[in-house]
C-alpha cells in the first residue's frame, strides 16, 4: 500500500458537460475567416495559424475556427448545421449592426423581422455559417 499520497474522486456533475465554453466552426480557410470576425468582433484572435484561430469572447466563451480540411475525423456536412447568435440589448443596437453588416458586404438571409422571440436578421459568414441577431422578448 502506498502511505501519504492522498486520492481524491471527482463527483460525476464535475466532470459533466453543464457548461460548454467552446464554439467551434470549421472553416474553408481560417486566415481568411480569423480576419472576418476580427473585423466583426472588433479584436484580433489570441491564437492564430494557417489550420486553426481562435478568439476569446467577453463572455468567457472561446470561438475557434478550424479548417475543415485538417479537422479529424474528417467532418461530414459544411455549414448550416446551426447558428451563431447573438443577443443584443434593443433594436436601435440591432438596425446598427444590420447597417454595419450590410455595409461590410455581409450576405442578409433574413432582413431585420419579428419573430416569436422578438425582433432579428441573420447573416452569413465566409463558409455559409448563420450569423443571428436578436433582441430578446422583453429586453
Amino acid at each position: 500500500a502506498v502511505t501519504g499520497v492522498q486520492t481524491c474522486a471527482l463527483p460525476i456533475w464535475s466532470i459533466s458537460m453543464s457548461e460548454p465554453n467552446f464554439i467551434i466552426l470549421y472553416v474553408n480557410d481560417p486566415v481568411a475567416s480569423a480576419s472576418f470576425y476580427a473585423g466583426l468582433l472588433a479584436k484580433e484572435p489570441i491564437e492564430a495559424s494557417p489550420t486553426f484561430a481562435m478568439f476569446a469572447l467577453a463572455s468567457g466563451v472561446m470561438l475557434g475556427l478550424w479548417s475543415r480540411h485538417t479537422v479529424e475525423p474528417s467532418p461530414g456536412a459544411a455549414g448550416c448545421g446551426g447558428e451563431l447568435a447573438i443577443s443584443v440589448p434593443g433594436n436601435e443596437v440591432l438596425e446598427r449592426l444590420y447597417q454595419d453588416w450590410r455595409g461590410r458586404g455581409l450576405p442578409i438571409i433574413q432582413a431585420p423581422t419579428d419573430m416569436d422571440f422578438g425582433p432579428t436578421f441573420v447573416a452569413l459568414d465566409p463558409d455559409g455559417h448563420r450569423l443571428r441577431v436578436f433582441v430578446p422578448q422583453g429586453a
